[in-house]
């Protein structure tokens, strides 16, 4: 609840301090004082635009300085919680605005921008002002009333969740089907692609095995003349050989070793070079008998790598990445041939969805033509005790079809009324007065005031046009409010604002050069004549604060 309220140079005020209080209180004040300034100031405070015409003359900025009791608001601690911006049970909203028009927000000492400060506010307080019942009309705050009385959240949140379900899959079917035609020429593309590479069937590292065996065999004649060439170097040339002439070293070191041992490590690295040069021949006589010219091989092979450096062309990918390409290409028409059998599955599923959700809004619709039964009952007593005696009220609930429903479900809700008797039940803009608007307005707040989110409802002047029995039923209903929930009331009706656990007075001073507006709390005899004040006109008399008294003692 709001329970401190700080203003400095905000229009004519100049400085003013306001301790508020549970409850249900009521501002009264002379016509032109400044009655609702308080209410500006508090929802300039929790984001409102501002400008510097708001700012006291003569003054370079304007500071409003709000402060909630949130020990009983946890929605409000969540949020601040959120934005990191949280200060144990108490919360302090400040607006600094400069004369040039730029403002400030803080919220406990941090500065925000000006959508944090409403996105707060919301949970903090509501402002009515006389034109606020206009919102009654509009079939979405018709549904979030009724909804508020029956309290199925939980209901709500899962006609909601059915419905998201629903058109998520609703939205990925038809992203499916638009692409059918697209996926079409996709698919008969790769299904060509694949069919020629599945024709051609590259192998795995195959382009290098066929380039080497290419090699080779283009060059099969000279190996052949190399090896030959090699064996008979090693061992086979009768003029000399190497294997011959390291026999005969290996002949004569041995010899000499004997005289000097020191050459019997040389002599053994001859012997073992001859083994070497004897392995080495052996494997070169088997190399040359393996060696072949094989020239219809080597055609087939030159056949093979052109077709592969066609397609890599023909693909635009790397020689050696044909094989992997291949795979890929088959992966994708594979899964193009699976999307035809998710939109199968798509079918079944969007049908399973739209029938959870039907059920789940079925059961909504129940609760809610109880719940708008037990509401139009009460209303419609509420009404008759603000003097519409006469006054027929009815929920209607009628339910859509499926292709017409919405996250919040399949039922159009209207509230209608009847004012006078004889006249049917008609939707409230056709037969409502403005007057009558704001009394079935006050009526169902009071019936949804344990429902409230926002802890402190003001309602600025919203008893204009209303006098007489009227009045006193609506200040009794507005302190029937109180007792749930903290009330803040500008009224210029005695019998309102008699009704108020507490009364604040509005009143305007000028020294003939500057104008000040100030506020405070009435005592029991102000307030007697106060309420004395707004019965008889500035000619108070006996009879009136006689009145007065009366008035202030029947709550």
């Amino acid at each position: 609840m709001l329970t401190h309220l700080h203003i400095s140079n905000f229009a004519i005020v100049r400085a003013l301090e306001i301790e508020w209080q549970p409850g249900m209180t009521t501002i009264t004040g002379e016509t032109g004082a400044g009655k609702s300034i308080s209410l500006d100031a508090l929802a300039l405070c929790l984001g409102e635009r501002a400008d510097g015409f708001v700012v006291r003359p003569g003054a370079d900025k304007a500071d409003l300085v709000a402060t909630f009791d949130i020990s009983k608001l946890p929605a409000a601690q969540h949020w601040l919680a959120q934005q990191d911006l949280a200060m144990g049970n108490e919360c302090i909203v400040r607006r600094v605005v400069g004369s040039e028009g730029r403002s400030r927000g803080y919220i406990n000492g941090v500065q925000v921008p000006a959508q944090q400060l409403k996105s707060l506010g919301q949970l903090l307080l509501s402002i009515h002002g006389q034109h606020a019942h206009q919102l009654l009309l509009k079939s979405e705050h018709q549904r979030q009333l009724l909804d508020a009385f029956a309290d199925h959240p939980t209901l709500l949140q899962a006609v909601k969740q059915h419905w998201k379900d629903w058109q998520q899959l609703k939205q990925e079917y038809q992203q499916l089907l638009t692409s059918q035609q697209q996926r079409e020429a996709q698919r008969q593309l790769l299904e060509y692609q694949v069919a020629e590479l599945d024709q051609f069937a590259p192998q795995q590292d195959e382009f290098a095995e066929l380039e080497t065996e290419h090699q080779r065999l283009s060059h099969s004649a000279g190996l052949i003349a190399a090896s030959q060439q090699g064996l008979e170097l090693l061992t086979e040339c009768e003029e000399g050989n190497a294997l011959s002439l390291l026999k005969q070293a290996s002949y004569l070191l041995g010899d000499a070793s004997q005289i000097d041992s020191k050459l019997a490590g040389i002599e053994q690295m001859l012997q073992e070079a001859l083994v070497q040069v004897e392995e080495a021949s052996r494997e070169l006589r088997r190399y040359g008998e393996k060696v072949e010219v094989d020239p219809e091989r080597l055609n087939d092979i030159d056949e093979r790598l052109s077709q592969w450096l066609t397609l890599s062309r023909k693909h635009q990918i790397p020689n050696d990445q044909l094989f992997l390409h291949h795979q890929h290409l088959a992966q994708q028409l594979q899964q193009l041939a699976g999307d035809d059998d998710r939109l199968a599955e798509l079918e079944l599923a969007i049908a399973r969805a739209a029938r959870s959700y039907s059920e789940a809004a079925d059961k909504l619709s129940q609760q809610r033509q109880q719940a708008a039964l037990e509401l139009s009952h009460k209303i419609e007593r509420s009404m008759a005790e603000l003097s519409m005696h006469n006054a027929r009220f009815e929920i209607m609930l009628q339910q859509l079809p499926l292709d017409k429903a919405n996250a919040l479900g399949c039922d159009h809700i209207e509230f209608l009324v009847s004012t006078n008797p004889g006249q049917p039940l008609q939707a409230m803009h056709k037969v409502a007065s403005g007057g009558e608007l704001s009394r079935i307005s006050l009526a169902v707040q009071v019936i949804l005031a344990d429902k409230v989110t926002t802890p402190t409802l003001i309602f600025d002047e919203v008893d204009v046009g209303i006098s007489g029995p009227v009045a006193a039923g609506v200040g009794r209903l507005l302190r029937q409010l109180g007792a749930a929930t903290q009330v803040i009331c500008v009224t210029h009706l005695p019998q309102v604002a008699s009704q108020g656990h507490q009364q604040m007075f509005v009143e305007k001073y000028t020294d003939g050069v500057h104008t000040e507006t100030r506020m405070r709390t009435l005592q029991d005899d102000e307030r007697v004549q106060e309420i004395a004040r707004l019965l008889a006109g500035e000619n108070v008399s006996a009879s009136a604060i006689a009145n007065a008294r009366e008035l202030l003692c029947t709550p």
